[in-house]
């Protein structure tokens, strides 16, 4: 209570200090619009078809407002005439109100410029609506260091109609007012292997590893303010402030007593519109890589200028697949591992030119929410190996770890997934097909397409493992059927409208996009993960009274992002919406006794299923176009595609290293090994490296005409998945500089080697392992190239 009411004392401090330092006054000119249009520009427009004009019917406040009207699919902007100049350390609040009819979207913000009238955000501080009735958007940002300028403006995407009226631009305060006077410059503790230091006026932390003497340092932060900071046996208690928001937050840092490990717990209780920074990122070096686990794994060298700053998520298979992230030179480095991932992401910006790992708070639901929590740990051998072998560990504490061979005593189908090859295929006579695959020596099958009963008796008896395609996300609205060329059997078509997810605007959140006869693509809605599980429960067990289907394989529910719905029935957080989606899985892997594959991965349902489609094809770097054209095989190579999903340089097998013995990794269902065939026998080096086995699209022609290389493909791959497929992968190294050359090596013995170069590379052992060739030790007979 003390503490608070210092803080209140001091809230009202600062507010006194900024009324006396400047007026209260609208710093925006004509922001209600009751002179007109004076003190705006000409209306802008990406493409033609567009303008503003006043509208004294529809208002909120006053005799009139601004109405916008847009027909063109780009963008456009409504902006203030002169820029308004500002001193770095300003916190300024504009908001407005905005009401919009349409598809488009509209957001308030400011051009940000600095020396020389450049550029340095068109959107800063920007707030964002789709349609909606009369709503308030409101920011409030401070002014970095560099900026001079600031240009207030409604900019917007896309055909809407938007009512914009009494606007106000308030300079409300500057950092030096907020900042408390009698703090220490620093507070230091040694511990183990580390000694820590927090530095108050950047609110900046760095490290020492006494092992290897490595200094680990934050930038400084100008946009937060430190109100207490205090060192305790174990670690620092702080309070900060986030002036934008202001948002009162308390910041636990403690060093581990027995590992060389700082975790840091933030909590609060408040408002929180944007996402908080904190703490800041630790500064990369030159020579130094970036380790993360987008699906299967990647690495980004810190200095590689070909790599843009990118943004990653860790709650939905599409964002971080595994709660974790780190940088290493080879052998020292230092990993991040996020407690709490459900509200969390994480920045990759460039700091004086190199990439670094910038962690990210979520609000939840518009509030701050539960405690946050980050374990730092720091490394001073092993590299991304070590990274991996950690977060296992962190897992099993956990509960996410259930290895295969647990789940096989669970069902004992789980071994027909073993070394099986993922095909899907719609002929109409699967049993056929799958005969004539047994005859030449694919004897292990997963066969993806649904069949009906007797279809599905011929194939259990052959010990194909019998699986379908099911979904309980998208929703397409009913009233949409006759312009479709065909209706999804798999929608729950009864969801529509009660059970969809509300976004926080009151709109229905959209999902995937179908297109109509007339080629106009048309969104579905998206079925609460709250009912979801229930839908399931109407659906599969009735299904198999009559078709004795062993697997089941449920689309998006691991790749598509844990979702916030604002529904008054059927409310749900982001965690609520990843322990629905578990329930779901459990329900379908546990009580329908079913193997149970779902799409992309995610860490979350290692404990609920079996096999992921889709982790060991990058996200960020498919064939375009991978979840439409799923047959259509491509003869051109995209860049991207050559360079980080079968190129041999950026990639690691983390999601291996980690839940090699938990999860069956496998392709896209887009993205498979005979997708592009100039690339068929690098996904196969992957397959086999990773110890995990193919997927094939085809149909009856391509299976005649491609028979010998399918032969080929699970030959090469699938007895080291069946060899592998209960144990550990224990390493994964680089031979070669160029990573050309790599090796894993698996819990029983098993070393596969495999060589993704141009030139020979000879083994220890004398055997020359040529361009594009696998060695293989550990398997009875061996595998050679």
């Amino acid at each position: 209570m003390i503490r608070q009411t210092v803080f209140s004392m001091l809230l009202v401090a600062a507010s006194a200090a900024a009324a006396a330092g400047q007026s209260n006054e609208n710093l925006l000119v004509g922001g209600d619009f009751e002179e007109g249009l004076s003190g705006w520009s000409e209306f802008w427009t990406r493409t033609p078809g567009g303008q503003v004009t006043l509208d004294a019917g529809l208002r909120h406040g006053g005799r009139q407002s601004a109405r916008i009207e847009h027909t063109g699919t780009r963008d456009w902007s409504f902006q203030q005439q002169k820029p308004l100049q500002v001193v770095p350390g300003q916190i300024y609040e504009l908001g407005g109100f905005v009401r919009l009819d349409g598809e488009g979207s509209a957001t308030l913000c400011v051009t940000l410029r600095g020396a020389g009238d450049r550029v340095l955000d068109w959107s800063f501080g920007g707030r964002s609506t789709q349609a909606t009735p009369w709503r308030r958007l409101r920011c409030r940002f401070i002014i970095p260091p560099g900026a001079e300028t600031i240009q207030p403006r409604l900019i917007g995407q896309g055909p809407a109609k938007v009512w914009f009226d009494d606007a106000r631009l308030v300079l409300t305060a500057t950092l030096d007012q907020l900042r408390a006077k009698d703090l220490p410059e620093k507070v230091d503790l040694v511990r183990g292997d580390l000694q820590l230091t927090f530095h108050v006026a950047g609110a900046a932390l760095s490290v020492v590893d006494r092992r290897t003497g490595r200094q680990w340092v934050q930038p400084p932060a100008h946009d937060l303010v430190v109100l207490e900071a205090k060192r305790h046996e174990h670690g620092f208690r702080l309070v900060l402030l986030e002036p934008a928001e202001m948002l009162r937050f308390e910041a636990a840092v403690g060093c581990e007593p027995e590992r060389p490990e700082v975790v840091v717990e933030l909590s609060a209780d408040g408002e929180l519109s944007q996402s908080l920074a904190f703490p800041r990122p630790f500064v990369s070096g030159k020579g130094t890589f970036l380790v993360m686990p987008v699906n299967e794994g990647i690495s980004y060298p810190v200095d590689d200028e070909s790599l843009p700053p990118m943004h990653y998520h860790l709650y939905g298979g599409h964002g971080l697949c595994m709660g974790w992230y780190g940088v290493t030179d080879g052998e020292r480095g230092m990993m991040t591992i996020v407690e709490t991932p459900d509200d969390a992401a994480v920045r990759v910006p460039r700091r004086n030119g190199l990439l670094c790992l910038a962690p990210e708070w979520i609000p939840q639901k518009g509030r701050f929410g539960p405690a946050r929590r980050l374990r730092y740990v720091f490394l001073d051998r092993g590299g991304y190996v070590a990274m991996c072998q950690r977060y296992r560990q962190h897992a099993r504490q956990t509960g996410l770890l259930k290895t295969m061979a647990e789940k096989r005593e669970a069902n004992p189908n789980v071994d027909l997934l073993i070394g099986a090859v993922n095909v899907w295929c719609w002929d109409r006579d699967a049993a056929a097909i799958c005969r004539e695959m047994q005859a030449v020596g694919i004897g292990r099958i997963l066969w993806s397409h649904r069949g009906d009963p007797e279809v599905l008796r011929q194939l259990n008896k052959m010990n194909v493992l019998t699986s379908r395609y099911d979904i309980y996300q998208d929703v397409m609205n009913p009233e949409h059927f006759p312009r479709l060329g065909g209706v999804h059997p798999d929608w729950t078509t009864e969801a529509w409208p009660d059970d969809l997810m509300i976004g926080a605007d009151g709109q229905r959140i959209r999902g995937w996009q179908v297109k109509a006869k007339d080629g106009e693509m048309i969104p579905c809605g998206v079925l609460c993960d709250m009912r979801a599980v229930d839908y399931a429960r109407r659906r599969i067990p009735a299904e198999l009274e009559t078709h004795a289907y062993r697997c089941r394989f449920i689309d998006t529910t691991t790749a598509s992002s844990w979702r916030e719905c604002y529904h008054e029935d059927h409310p749900a957080t982001r965690s609520d919406s990843r322990r629905a989606r578990m329930d779901l899985l459990r329900f379908v892997s546990e009580e329908c006794h079913l193997v149970t594959g779902s799409e992309t991965g995610h860490e979350a349902a290692v404990p609920f299923v079996h096999y992921f489609e889709g982790m060991l094809s990058l996200g960020p770097y498919r064939v375009p176009d991978a979840g439409r054209a799923m047959m259509k095989t491509m003869d051109d190579v995209p860049e991207r595609v050559a360079k980080f999903q079968t190129g041999h340089f950026y990639r690691l097998p983390l999601w291996e290293l980690v839940y090699h013995d938990c999860v069956v990794a496998q392709w896209y269902w887009g993205d498979y090994n005979n997708k592009l065939p100039k690339l068929w026998d690098r996904r196969d080096l992957f397959n086999a490296l990773y110890g995990t086995p193919p997927m094939f699209m085809f149909d009856r022609r391509r299976w005649q005409d491609q028979k010998d290389r399918f032969v080929q493909s699970y030959r090469a791959t699938a007895p080291i998945a069946r060899a592998t497929g209960y144990v550990e992968m224990l390493s994964h190294r680089w031979l070669t500089a160029d990573h050309a050359v790599q090796q894993t090596r698996f819990g029983n013995g098993v070393t596969v080697t495999v060589n993704f170069g141009d030139k020979p590379y000879p083994l220890e052992n004398g055997t020359i392992l040529e361009p594009l060739g696998r060695h293989v030790r550990g398997l009875a007979p061996p595998v050679d190239p």
